[in-house]
């Protein structure tokens, strides 16, 4: 039998005045019954890196036993629903030596595993992991990747501590050992980015803001067109995905609506209830991005290290990082571990909607990919960078979770990124400071 089917190619955009929309993946854009082996019939795997600074409370992570019947803590219950994706690591060291300043040295060796130079002016250490893979995943999407924070490190520029500069605390992702990369806060930035006409000038799009007209107003005719070739399938998809879109402008549009569009950034003061919202778009648009397949590499800082945010949300006066140094007090250690569920509630929601994502062959958008989820600090009272939090969520490259796996004292951070390069078909030796790959099939 001889199957005649045209697929759709995955650079697919709907096109329209002003404005470019990516298409989701869809099952037309594979073509019919191709081969395993043939490149076009296989799904995008996707990696995301998030980022929590000031450590993470031991008591409110650590987990409780090893294997598949370890007992989740009150963090990692956040995450119960996704149990059979999730594998927690412990006793990973993000550090070579003790000279290694926490902060500083606890957010830029996170993906790099080198140690950062200290000084104010000399900013060099190593590249990261995330873009070594979004060196390899980047030949096949539009941007290579996206780097995402919640705080304005411009603001903070030249707020260094320690002898070592401000770059290593804004940022985990680096380019090269020289070069780190800037993390973008303005949901509108990334939305642009991800959807809008590079042609297109500043004054155009503010006159598009100020009608209150969608971006998919203007791609309207090419929906309509691309929907006349889809199955019933696709096409329920492409709809749910274009309400997605619309519902994250509409987010973005009204959080703008609250602050002067003249100014460079989307001002928001620290603390308030806006903070949940905006973490949350974030989010959104990462799984957009995605969806689209515009990029399969993000990483996100959900604050950066030394932040001095105040969550006055779950009833706090004191900032951040102060309640972090909590040594000892209850109420600081309780208000210390509060963020720190709460941040991870935050990538609960993610993770839900990643679940419900589908892919073009039905499985979730979850279920290929791998997300990292941890802090460079193993306890950010005495700024230790040993036995630090560490989790894996989602079914990408086979990676087997239901489980919590306790390595020997000392195995360095830089093993999991090794093994993770081998897994995603990079193959990689030596980074960082690795020792080795890291056997991630036991416990049974």
């Amino acid at each position: 039998m001889i199957i005649f089917k045209k697929a759709i190619p995955r650079r697919t955009f709907l096109r329209g005045l002003s404005a470019t929309v990516a298409l989701p993946m869809l099952s037309a854009m594979l073509p019919a019954l191709a081969k395993t082996s043939d490149p076009a019939s296989k799904l995008p795997m996707r990696v995301g890196y998030v980022y929590t600074p000031n450590g993470i409370l031991r008591g409110a992570w650590a987990p409780q036993g090893a294997g598949s019947n370890y007992v989740m803590s009150d963090i990692l219950k956040q995450w119960e629903a996704y149990r059979d994706q999730l594998l927690v690591l412990s006793h990973m060291d993000n550090g070579a030596s003790e000279s290694v300043s926490g902060h500083s040295g606890g957010s830029s060796m996170f993906l790099t595993g080198i140690e950062p130079n200290k000084s104010l002016s000399e900013v060099r250490c190593g590249i990261s992991v995330d873009q070594v893979i979004a060196a390899e995943f980047g030949k096949h999407t539009p941007l290579s990747s996206l780097q995402v924070c919640i705080e304005n490190a411009a603001e903070m520029a030249g707020q260094s501590a320690a002898g070592y500069s401000s770059a290593y605390t804004n940022t985990i992702s680096w380019a090269s050992p020289t070069t780190p990369l800037p993390m973008e806060h303005r949901p509108r930035e990334i939305f642009e980015r991800l959807f809008g006409d590079g042609g297109t000038d500043q004054a155009t799009r503010q006159s598009r803001l100020t009608r209150q007209r969608s971006i998919l107003d203007y791609v309207s005719e090419d929906v309509a067109r691309i929907n006349k070739t889809l199955g019933a399938e696709d096409s329920s998809k492409l709809g749910e995905y274009l309400e997605a879109v619309r519902g994250v402008e509409f987010q973005i549009q009204k959080a703008e609506a609250k602050t002067d569009m003249t100014l460079p950034e989307m001002e928001r003061p620290v603390g308030i209830p806006a903070h949940e919202e905006h973490i949350r778009l974030m989010y959104d648009l990462m799984l957009l991005a995605f969806q689209t397949d515009m990029t399969r590499v993000f990483t996100f800082m959900v604050a950066r290290e030394y932040s001095e945010m105040v969550f006055t949300h779950l009833g706090h006066k004191d900032p951040y990082h102060p309640l972090t140094h909590h040594r000892g007090d209850p109420v600081r250690k309780r208000q210390a571990g509060e963020i720190d569920i709460y941040h991870a509630k935050m990538f609960g929601e993610f993770l839900a909607k990643m679940k419900s994502a589908k892919d073009a062959d039905g499985s979730s958008l979850l279920d290929n990919t791998m997300l990292v989820y941890g802090a460079g600090m193993g306890d950010g009272d005495v700024h230790s960078q040993w036995n630090i939090p560490v989790a894996l969520l989602g079914g990408a490259a086979g990676i087997k979770g239901g489980r919590h796996i306790e390595y020997k004292q000392g195995t360095p951070m830089s093993n999991l990124h090794v093994t993770m390069l081998n897994k995603l078909g990079i193959p990689t030796e030596k980074f960082g400071k690795s020792s080795g790959e890291l056997d991630i099939t036991l416990p049974a």
